[in-house]
C-alpha cells in the first residue's frame, strides 16, 4: 500500500536521500499514521466500552496518543524540510529529532497513565464482556499495527529517520500489547479468569519500555553521537585513495539533521610537494566527498617530512613504544626539532573516545620509554581524543 501511494504522490520516489523525497515520505507515513490510529481508537474504544475492559480502553487511549504523535511527526518533517535562513544557517534538520523526542515523551506519559489505571483495576476488578465484534476489532488492530510497524521501519531506514524508527517501535509495542489484551479477553470469556488489570499493567510496561527506548534513539543525535563505522570507513577510503594523500586524522563529523552533515579532517601531504597542486587535490577531495557521501567537507593540509631517514627512524621507534603501552593508541603530525644538547619530538597522540588512562601519566610513561632508548630525546606531545571509532 505504501509503495503504491509513493508511486502516485512522490516524484522520484526511489531517491530516498533527496530532501524533498524524504519530506514527502515523512508526510505520507505520518498522514497514514493519523488515519489508522484514529480508526483504531474509535474501534477499540467502542470495544472497551461494550466489554467494560480497562485493558481495551487503555489500548484505545494509546492509539489516540499515537495519532497525536503522528501529527507531531508530520509537523516535524514539514519544518525540517525548510531551507537554511540567517537565523539557522545549517538548516532545520534537527527539528526532526526534536519531534521524535516529543513523540517519545508522549508515549511515556501515556504509559504512566495506563500504569495508574491498571493498578486501580487490579485493586477493584470488574467483570468484562466479550463478543465476536470485540474480538474481531482486536484482531484487526493487531494486524494494522504490525503493518504500521513494518512500513515505518522500512521507510525510516531508507530515509534515515530517527522519528519514523521511533514510531515503528511504538507500533510494534502496540501490536504486542493488543495481543495481550486479546488473550486476556479470551481467558475471561472461556475460563472466567479475570486478569484484565494485570493485562493492563503489562501493556503499560511495554509502552514505558518502548518510550524509554525511543527517547534514547532520538536523544543521542541531539547530544552528538559518533558517526557510524560505515560512514567513517567510506571517508577514509575516499581520502586515502587520492594520489598525494599520505594519511589522515582529526576527523570530526557534525550532524545537523538528515541530509545536513558537515565534516572536517586533516590530510597529510608531502612537505616538499607543489602547494598549488596539493591545494587542487584537496579541492577535488572536498567535492568528491560531497558527491558520494552528501556531506560538506573542510580539509586542512598537514605537510609532513618525506624521505628523511632520521625522522622515519624516530617515528617508527615512538610508534613501537606507544603500541607497547596500548595497541589502541596512535600518533600523527610527527616532527623532529634538533637542538645543540637535545632533540624534541613533536607529535599528537590519538586516544579512543572514553579512554580512561590519565593523559599526563600516559605522556610520562612514553617519555620514560623514549629515554631508555635515547636520553637526548624529549617529547612535546598533545593528546587528542577520537570522535569516532574505526
Amino acid at each position: 500500500m505504501i509503495q503504491l501511494l509513493a508511486k502516485r504522490f512522490i516524484p522520484q520516489y526511489q531517491e530516498y536521500q533527496n530532501k524533498e523525497v524524504r519530506e514527502r515520505y515523512g508526510s505520507l507515513c505520518s498522514i497514514l499514521g493519523i488515519l489508522f490510529n484514529i480508526l483504531l481508537f474509535a474501534g477499540k474504544y467502542v470495544a472497551g466500552t461494550l466489554s467494560g475492559s480497562i485493558a481495551i480502553v487503555a489500548d484505545a487511549m494509546n492509539s489516540l496518543s499515537d495519532a497525536g504523535s503522528s501529527i507531531i511527526t508530520l509537523v516535524g518533517f514539514r519544518y525540517a524540510g525548510r531551507k537554511p535562513d540567517p537565523d539557522h544557517p545549517f538548516g532545520h534538520g534537527r527539528i526532526e529529532y526534536v519531534s521524535g523526542l516529543i513523540v517519545s515523551f508522549l508515549v511515556l506519559l501515556m504509559g504512566f497513565e495506563l500504569l495508574k489505571e491498571s493498578i486501580g483495576k487490579i485493586r477493584h476488578p470488574k467483570a468484562i464482556e466479550s463478543s465476536p465484534l470485540i474480538l474481531g476489532i482486536l484482531v484487526i488492530s493487531i494486524l494494522v499495527k504490525c503493518y504500521m510497524a513494518y512500513y515505518n521501519r522500512a521507510i525510516g531506514n531508507k530515509i534515515n529517520s530517527a522519528a519514523m524508527r521511533a514510531t515503528s517501535t511504538d507500533s510494534l509495542s502496540d501490536a504486542v500489547s493488543t495481543s495481550v489484551v486479546f488473550l486476556c479477553t479470551i481467558l475471561a470469556k472461556t475460563m472466567q479468569i479475570n486478569i484484565d488489570g494485570w493485562c493492563g499493567l503489562f501493556v503499560a510496561g511495554l509502552v514505558l519500555y518502548a518510550g524509554f527506548g525511543a527517547v534514547k534513539e532520538t536523544m543521542d543525535p541531539l547530544l552528538g553521537q559518533p558517526p557510524t563505522r560505515e560512514f567513517v570507513d567510506a571517508i577514509y577510503e575516499i581520502v586515502l585513495s587520492r594520489e598525494g594523500i599520505l594519511g589522515m586524522h582529526d576527523l570530526v563529523v557534525h550532524d545537523y539533521g538528515p541530509g545536513r552533515v558537515m565534516i572536517s579532517l586533516h590530510a597529510e601531504v608531502p612537505g616538499d610537494g607543489d602547494m598549488f597542486a596539493v591545494h587542487d587535490t584537496i579541492d577535488i577531495l572536498e567535492n568528491e566527498l560531497k558527491e558520494k557521501l552528501g556531506c560538506e567537507a573542510t580539509i586542512h593540509m598537514d605537510p609532513i617530512a618525506v624521505g628523511d631517514e632520521k625522522t622515519d627512524r624516530l617515528r617508527l621507534m615512538v610508534v613501537k613504544l606507544l603500541k607497547e603501552i596500548d595497541e589502541e593508541l596512535s600518533l600523527h603530525d610527527f616532527r623532529v626539532v634538533p637542538g645543540v644538547t637535545h632533540t624534541n619530538l613533536v607529535f599528537d597522540i590519538l586516544v579512543p573516545a572514553g579512554y580512561e588512562k590519565d593523559r599526563d601519566e600516559l605522556i610520562t610513561e612514553l617519555q620514560k620509554k623514549v629515554h631508555e632508548e635515547d636520553k637526548t630525546l624529549f617529547l612535546a606531545v598533545k593528546v587528542d581524543e577520537a570522535y569516532h571509532t574505526r
